[in-house]
């Protein structure tokens, strides 16, 4: 990690938690890019993210972490690439109640290649107490096809000591020498 300010990465499809994750541990108030959803989006949330979303925390000796949430439609695709500029991992957000969640995976893998030939990765499964399938173990037997082999937790993004365990999960793989 880097002494001072480190920027990580949350992506995912439309409705995963992204927003909700980064505010449920940033520091400071979440700056959101959300208005309200006026295409097929709507049947899934009310608002959506255009442009990014961005927390931070602190870990101390002045060793900040940044956290950007890029927007879950394609069509705002071009702002990936922009926000995942400098980042050093990436935490995947996989909604388990959408109809094709193994896909989803497979699209945000796809789609961060470029993030993934240099940050570590970390996948959050959301909204298992909705959808419990598919398993861990199955994204983890397609994360292998991939030759990822990345921690996978299920997550609740309204639960900050979750999300906080995703992100150390990241952290520890960036760095297996950081203190608890």
């Amino acid at each position: 990690m880097r002494q001072q300010d480190n920027k990580i990465i949350f992506t995912g499809p439309v409705g995963a938690g992204k927003t909700t994750a980064i505010g449920s541990i940033s520091e400071i108030s979440p700056v959101s890019t959300d208005v309200q959803a006026s295409d097929m989006t709507l049947n899934r949330k009310g608002e959506t993210t255009i442009a990014l979303d961005y927390g931070l925390m602190q870990l101390g000796d002045g060793v900040r972490v940044h956290l950007y949430g890029t927007p879950g439609q394609e069509r705002f695709d071009f702002m990936w690439e922009i926000i995942s500029k400098g980042a050093i991992g990436l935490i995947v957000l996989i909604d388990n109640s959408r109809p094709n969640p193994s896909g989803d995976l497979q699209f945000f893998l796809n789609a961060f290649k470029t993030l993934r030939t240099h940050a570590p990765l970390v996948i959050g499964v959301t909204k298992t107490d909705q959808a419990p399938q598919p398993s861990v173990e199955v994204y983890a037997t397609l994360l292998e096809k991939f030759g990822l082999h990345p921690p996978i937790l299920e997550v609740d993004p309204r639960n900050g000591d979750e999300v906080r365990q995703l992100l150390m999960a990241l952290l520890f793989t960036i760095d297996p020498g950081l203190e608890g």
